[in-house]
């Protein structure tokens, strides 16, 4: 009788010992599933980050955590992006991107098209674009791509003419006619917000525009339309060339790429920006 109780008793005792290394085994596995959390630097201009925001929080049920890079002009994220500071970056179109690989001899390339966030002119004296007077005075800003863009819509608005050959990067100097006179200055395009309390017009990019407290649909007095001339202008998800194929990378996109973002967009920027991969396509 005594050997059977021990038996049974040893019994119990090895099906405890299974069970806990059952148990931690287990416990061990989800630990460890929770280290390999993977942290991705995302580059970033302005404050506005309401729709990553809502990614990023998707992304945490996934495992990857997105850290926040926040830089305050343009000339910054894709140069942190190509030292290895930051792991990719969302702020800038193709066309901006083309001449920053060209002038600094980077490799930075898209993998993922995010919204069309068009260009728009606002003053803080004229309801009008139609009101502009002689010798007004007019902010752009001063970056080859984002300027001549700038010019290409006061031509759009009819208030310059520039020479066609020049094609998406006229400059100033490109104008040939300027019935108006208009004084056109040249600013870092962070500052054409800034210049309205000085200035009759200024051409300001939509992140900058909404940061500074507009709602560009509702504020501009000329708004840059959505068309196939605009599609070089398309803001993008951008990474070293080394790692467009990176899993990760792409997880983070798709997750952008939702109709959970789509609704997002449309909240928070009041139909200003248009989700671009429904538009232009998703690269």
């Amino acid at each position: 009788m005594k050997k059977i109780i021990l038996a049974a008793l040893v019994g119990v005792s090895l099906l405890a010992t299974v069970t806990g290394c059952g148990q931690s085994e287990a416990s061990d596995k989800k630990n460890k599933e929770q280290t390999k959390s993977t942290t991705v630097k995302l580059g970033v201009v302005g404050s506005d980050t309401d729709v990553w925001d809502d990614v990023k929080s998707r992304l945490e049920d996934k495992g990857i955590k997105l850290e926040y890079v926040t830089f305050s002009d343009y000339n910054q994220p894709n140069q942190a992006l190509a030292d290895g500071s930051i792991d990719m970056n969302a702020f800038q179109h193709q066309f901006f991107l083309d001449k920053f690989n060209e002038e600094h001899q980077t490799s930075l390339v898209s993998i993922g098209n995010t919204v069309n966030a068009p260009l728009g002119l606002y003053s803080n004296k004229l309801r009008d674009i139609k009101d502009l007077k002689n010798g007004a005075k007019v902010a752009i800003p001063n970056d080859v791509t984002n300027g001549g863009r700038a010019l290409l819509l006061l031509q759009e608005a009819g208030l310059i003419k520039v020479n066609s050959d020049k094609g998406q990067t006229p400059t100033v100097g490109d104008i040939t006619e300027n019935k108006l006179k208009l004084a056109i200055s040249e600013l870092d395009a962070s500052q054409t917000a800034r210049s309205l309390a000085d200035v009759d017009l200024a051409a300001i990019n939509s992140g900058v525009a909404v940061d500074a407290g507009f709602v560009p649909t509702k504020d501009a007095i000329f708004l840059e339309p959505i068309n196939d001339k605009v599609k070089p202008y398309v803001n993008i998800i951008v990474v070293r060339d080394e790692d467009k194929d990176n899993k990760v990378y792409q997880k983070i996109v798709s997750e952008y790429q939702t109709d959970q973002t789509k609704k997002i967009i449309e909240e928070t920027s009041k139909g200003s920006s248009i989700p671009a991969w429904d538009t232009f396509g998703k690269k």
